[in-house]
Formats: structure tokens, C-alpha cells, sequence
């Protein structure tokens, strides 16, 4: 088979504008970067074509494996098989991160027949939105010191000299790190300042990857301009010397940064390698932040389209959960059905059998027919359909099928899911046959979506913080609930006594199992999940808990995805897929 970089190079494309105008999008709406991308326009929110709303179709997964689910291929596949069976359909997506692009995936737009074109565009800046956010949220940074800087030159003076209120910083408090979009280690912990006094305040600081940023986060969660100016100002940024919140606002950086983020605020549109309309958009990370394309895009598709199909990072108990717990609450847009994906191979790596490691022969069981110990990995997707049933909407398994698996396996996978309450099963080739190999799971999404559903959320708006984080362990992992550090014990209460127990709670853990701890595998019970540090995103309208050490800044790793990606003398990328 082709590579992904080949079949996309090879796919028939419209221009954009074709793509916008199929849709119903006047001219006016789309402002073209090339032949095959544009930015839509925040007015399509309110002028879009006079049509009933679309159905939004949610993504998620069993949990993650080494070997790769292939969620975003279903995503889009899924979005391309309803256009094939005579049903409308967008995709919403992330964008990807250059860090990932160049560590560890090399593409990240899905793949195969099933993939967002042209992938090196795709995977390489895009519309430049990571740069603009970047380059926001590194103001703030500068702004930061630069005003810590002057105070202490100034001292007593400095109202006088500037007419400005002192913000008395505390160099031990700042709370907002800097920011680049790449992997780079060598940046999570750094001294500033060194050169002496003029070039500024000696202290710690971090850098942490884009995605990373609460300003990534905001982005994805913003209804519009106003709510995104409004967010930004709400950004905690440092503590002051009485240990007091100092905002965006405050600072008087709030309406700069969103300057910077006036055009990253829209949706780029894209296409599949079948035309079908593709909305990317925000790229916030799925431990930290809630791991969901945006409000918008979501918002501006569900008005152009009869099914928008949209993905949530990781599997069910990580992004699905927060789709419904942090950003549903803030969009009230419902999904009308969720897709789960299922591997043989995932399933049988999560069984807890298998001594899979990187960089060693897989095992047996994973290129030929292993009934026992499928049935045994089986008890994690039956858990998965489980969690995501309790939120009150129908749930769908796609199959996503490979060359070996057997009949045998995937009719054990297909009666399990059946028996664990799916509404409906399909296997799905849209890796090697694009829309055509998703037909069947579009039918059984169209059919899901036409049952009765009502989103039931795992906890109520006014119950504390600590709290809730109990019920998310709970109710959601079904664990036996958090133990809180002394920090997070503290954290937890002045967060109380500042009016923050409104807010919805995001865990950061391993995604790699139910649990907090990567190892426990298939379904994990008694554990409690142990809660080191919880902060505020206050522009973002959440409280996210460190379940352990989480990493911000990922690194490069030994044998690094860049060494393979290069450019030809006819200026062709090559080694991106």
C-alpha cells in the first residue's frame, strides 16, 4: 500500500472555495490561505445556511495501546462514510502538534485512505494558529517580568514614574509558564535573569509544549471574540506578596493577547482525501485540558451539515468524560451518539497477559488467533461502553479492522460488545477503503442517532471540588475514591474560599489505564487515585488535579521522527507519514 504522503498527494482535491460553496458558504465567509485550506469566518455562527441542526457523533476509544487504536482514521473515515451512504457530514478535529510531528508520529491527520489533505499542510503550521497562541501566551510571560523588573528598579517610585498601581509579584508565585511547540526537555526547569540586574529578576521558571497552555484550552472553549477577551482577562497569572490573584486584566495584557488570537479564533477548513468538508481546529492536550476540538468549530459545523463527527483524546475514561464534565457543560452542545473504537490487537495488549515493551518483538498473540486472551482484554471495552452509556446517550463500537485479525476474534469482539450494551457494531476499512469501507458504521451511527438520549453528567455544578473529585474516581473509574496531599488539601480550600467550587474538575493521569497507575491494565478496581497538586484555569473555567507527575514538555527520544523527514530538490516533503 501506498504511504499516507503518497495516497494523499494522489487524491483528487477541490479548491477550496469549491469545498466552501458546497456547503452553502458565501464567499464573503472564506478567507483562502493557498488552494486547499481557508479560514471561516465567526460570522458563519450567526449566518450560516437556514437548515435543521446536525447531529454531533462523539469519538472515543477503549484505552490506548502502543499499538495504536486508530481513532482519528475512524473519525474521519466515519465522516466520509456518511457522505457515502447519502448524509452530509463534517469532521471536526484537532490540529496537530508540531512536537508529536517531529518526536514521535511524524503525520498526525489521520492516514491511509482515510486522512485530512494535503497532510503536510495539515501537519506543518497550518494557518499559523500554534504560533499565534504561542506568541500570545509569551507576552503575557514578557509582560510578567518586565513589570516584576520595574517595580523593583523603581520601588517606591514606580506609581509615581508610570501612574500605575503596584502589583507587588511575587518572583515565588508566578503561575504562567512559558511556551513553545516543540519537544525540547531542556526546557521544563530554567533559571531567568542570570545576566545581573539589567536583565531582570533572577528566578525559576518552565517552559511547557503549546497544546499545554491554558490559553490552547481557552481557544477551544470560547463561544466568540467577546467570551475569548473575557477569558483572557480572567487568566491567573501570578500571585501577589498577601498571596492574591494577579489576572491578564490586571496586568493590562489581556486585550494584546487577544489581538494575537483574533484570527486563530477561526476555523481553518479542510478536506478528506474524499472531499469531505474538514473543520481543524485548537490542539488542547487531553490530561491537562479537556482534549476536544473546539466550541466553535463544532457550533459553525452543526450548522452547514446533517452529522458532525468530532474526537475526544484518548480513551472513554480521559477525553469522552471531560467532553461531557468540562466542555458540553460550557457549550450545551450533546452528542447524539458516541463511537467507541475497538482493536483485536488493543484489546488483547489491555488484557494484562502480554509482556509488550517498547522496542521488543510483539508477541505471538498479536499476529495470530488468541481467543483466551481477547476474552480476557474484553472486559475493557465492555467497561468503556459501560462508562460511556452513563452519560445517557447510545453507543456504537467500531471495529477498526487489521490483516490479522480473524473471523473468530472479530465475531468474539462483535457478540461482547453487543453483550456490554452497544446499540450497534461495525467493522471499519477506511483505512484501505476510505468511505466505502466506513458505510457500514455510518449506517449504524445514523441508526443510533435516531434513538432517544439525554446527557446525564457525572456531578452537579454546586458540589465542592473535593467532592467531585471523588466522584469522578468513583463514579467514573470505579475506584474507591482520591487521596489528597497536604498541598492539594490546602489548594483545594482557598479555591473553596475563592467561589471556585462552581467548576467542573479535570483529571491529569496516564491515559494508558483506567486507573492512575499505566500498569494496571483491563478493568482496575480498589485503588484510590492519589491527588499531588490541583491548579486553576480560571480563564478556561476549570480546576485540573495532578494524579501524579504529568509531563508538560514531552522530549525527544532517541531515535526521533524528524531524522526521516527531509525535502527534495522539487520541494517535495518526504518522510512525514
Amino acid at each position: 500500500m501506498l504511504s499516507d504522503i503518497e495516497i494523499s498527494r494522489q487524491s483528487p482535491r477541490l479548491p477550496i472555495a469549491e469545498v466552501a460553496a458546497q456547503l452553502g458558504i458565501a464567499a464573503a465567509h472564506l478567507h483562502p490561505h493557498g488552494h486547499y485550506k481557508g479560514k471561516l469566518d465567526l460570522a458563519l455562527l450567526h449566518h450560516a445556511p437556514a437548515r435543521e441542526p446536525g447531529k454531533l457523533v462523539l469519538v472515543s476509544a477503549i484505552t490506548p495501546t502502543p499499538l495504536g487504536e486508530g481513532k482519528t482514521v475512524t473519525t474521519i473515515g466515519l465522516s466520509m462514510g456518511l457522505n457515502h451512504i447519502g448524509q452530509p457530514s463534517i469532521a471536526t478535529i484537532r490540529q496537530p502538534s508540531l512536537g508529536p510531528v517531529f518526536g514521535v508520529k511524524g503525520g498526525a491527520a489521520g492516514g491511509g485512505m482515510a486522512q485530512v489533505v494535503p497532510m503536510e499542510e495539515m501537519n506543518l503550521h497550518l494557518t499559523g494558529d500554534f504560533h499565534a497562541l504561542t506568541a500570545a501566551h509569551n507576552l503575557a510571560s514578557a509582560a510578567l517580568d518586565a513589570r516584576l523588573f520595574h517595580e523593583r528598579k523603581l520601588g517606591d517610585q514606580f506609581s509615581a514614574r508610570t501612574g500605575l498601581a503596584r502589583l507587588d509579584i511575587d518572583p515565588a508565585n508566578i503561575l504562567w509558564p512559558r511556551t513553545l511547540d516543540m519537544n525540547d526537555r531542556a526546557l521544563r526547569h530554567l533559571t531567568l535573569g542570570q545576566g545581573g540586574a539589567a536583565d531582570g529578576v533572577e528566578r525559576p521558571d518552565r517552559f511547557v509544549i503549546t497544546a499545554a497552555s491554558e490559553l490552547m484550552a481557552i481557544l477551544a472553549l470560547a463561544r466568540d471574540l467577546k467570551d475569548l477577551r473575557a477569558r483572557i482577562g480572567r487568566i491567573q497569572l501570578a500571585l501577589d506578596q498577601r498571596g492574591q490573584p494577579i489576572t491578564a486584566e490586571q496586568l493590562e495584557v489581556a486585550g494584546a493577547m487577544t489581538v494575537l488570537l483574533k484570527d486563530a479564533l477561526k476555523p481553518t477548513l479542510m478536506q478528506t482525501t474524499e472531499q469531505t468538508p474538514v473543520l481543524v481546529h485548537a490542539g488542547p492536550f487531553a490530561n491537562i485540558a479537556h482534549g476536544n476540538s473546539s466550541v466553535i468549530a463544532d457550533r459553525m459545523a452543526l450548522g452547514l451539515a446533517d452529522y458532525v463527527v468530532t474526537e475526544a483524546g484518548f480513551g472513554s475514561d480521559m477525553g469522552l468524560e471531560k467532553f461531557f464534565n468540562i466542555k458540553y457543560r460550557q457549550s450545551g452542545l450533546p452528542p447524539a451518539c458516541v463511537v467507541l473504537v475497538a482493536t483485536v490487537r488493543g484489546l488483547k495488549a489491555n488484557s494484562g497477559l502480554l509482556d509488550i515493551r517498547p522496542g521488543q518483538p510483539l508477541p505471538a498473540s498479536l499476529q495470530g488467533e488468541d481467543l483466551p486472551t481477547l476474552t480476557a482484554g474484553c472486559a475493557n471495552l465492555a467497561w468503556h461502553i459501560h462508562n460511556a452509556r452513563r452519560y445517557g446517550v447510545p453507543v456504537v463500537v467500531a471495529i477498526n479492522r487489521f490483516p490479522t485479525d480473524s473471523d473468530a476474534e472479530l465475531a468474539l469482539l462483535e457478540e461482547a460488545a453487543r453483550q456490554a450494551g452497544a446499540c450497534g457494531v461495525a467493522l471499519s476499512r477506511a483505512f484501505t477503503d476510505g468511505g466505502a469501507g466506513a458505510a457500514d458504521l455510518a449506517h449504524a451511527v445514523v441508526a443510533a442517532c435516531k434513538q432517544p438520549s439525554e446527557v446525564r453528567l457525572l456531578y452537579p455544578d454546586e458540589m465542592s471540588l473535593a467532592a467531585k473529585l471523588a466522584t469522578l474516581v468513583e463514579c467514573g473509574y470505579g475506584g474507591r475514591g482520591v487521596t489528597l496531599s497536604d498541598k492539594a488539601r490546602q489548594q483545594l480550600a482557598r479555591l473553596s474560599a475563592e467561589g471556585q467550587d462552581h467548576l467542573p474538575v479535570c483529571m491529569a493521569k496516564t491515559p494508558l489505564s483506567i486507573s492512575h497507575d499505566p500498569a494496571r491494565k483491563g478493568v482496575p478496581t480498589d485503588f484510590e487515585v492519589p491527588i499531588e497538586e490541583v491548579k486553576l484555569c480560571a480563564g478556561a473555567a476549570f480546576v485540573y488535579a495532578l494524579a501524579g507527575p504529568i509531563m508538560t514538555m514531552p522530549g525527544l527520544g532517541s531515535l526521533p521522527a524528524y531524522r526521516h523527514i527531509d525535502i527534495n530538490d522539487d520541494g517535495d516533503i518526504v518522510g512525514l507519514s
